[in-house]
């Protein structure tokens, strides 16, 4: 982590939020701006001291973590907002995604990876628990001949893997030894490729169409 990052924790579980300040408290990078363990007032929050991310719950008393979600994406979407609970279903999954989320990370991942996918999302890339990633793959699999996706170039395909797999801009542009404004004209195409308007929507269309 290269930059402070101030953090929003929505938590119900006492437990849980004491076990989360304890452990970003050892990292100067991580500043934790605010904790609530409901939905109405982590959209409060969020508005109010507009973090960095929002670490959030899904099962959340008043206002699931869902919802909530939705609501601060509707009126900040640059707000980067990671789900990070122990449901693991296909639907939750989806409307997680759905409502904007950047990020889906299951309770229990070591707390190195917790920090890389909160960094990764800082950064303007999206992160999908590979648990989750396998069963969205699994189970929202359609023939790609029919998908507006098929029309991707190899070039494409390329760049939307490295998105997919969180990824930054400039991470990718490294990688594929093209310049960052490339990659944004790369991604810009393939979100008018797949009917998008955000980088979660791509990886959600592309694993619907079956292209990862």
């Amino acid at each position: 982590m290269r930059q402070l990052i101030k953090i929003l924790i929505v938590e119900d579980d006492p437990v849980m939020r004491l076990g989360l300040e304890y452990a970003f408290a050892k990292h100067p990078q991580i500043q934790i701006v605010d904790q609530c363990f409901d939905g109405e007032t982590a959209v409060a929050l969020a508005l109010q001291f507009q973090p960095d991310v929002v670490l959030m719950d899904i099962g959340l008393p008043h206002l699931d973590g869902i919802a909530a979600t939705q609501q601060i994406k509707a009126k900040k979407p640059g707000l980067r907002i990671m789900i990070f609970t122990s449901h693991k279903t296909e639907q939750e999954t989806i409307a997680a995604l759905s409502s904007g989320a950047d990020a889906y990370c299951i309770k229990g991942t070591s707390l190195d990876k917790l920090l890389m996918a909160i960094s990764c999302i800082q950064d303007g890339g999206i992160y999908l628990d590979p648990q989750i990633a396998h069963c969205v793959v699994k189970n929202l699999k359609s023939p790609v001949s029919s998908q507006p996706s098929a029309t991707l170039s190899a070039r494409e395909f390329e760049v939307l893997q490295l998105l997919v797999e969180g990824y930054s801009n400039p991470e990718i542009a490294q990688i594929l030894y093209i310049s960052a404004s490339t990659v944004k004209a790369h991604i810009r195409s393939i979100m008018n490729k797949l009917a998008v308007d955000d980088r979660v929507g791509v990886a959600v269309a592309a694993l619907r169409a079956g292209l990862l």
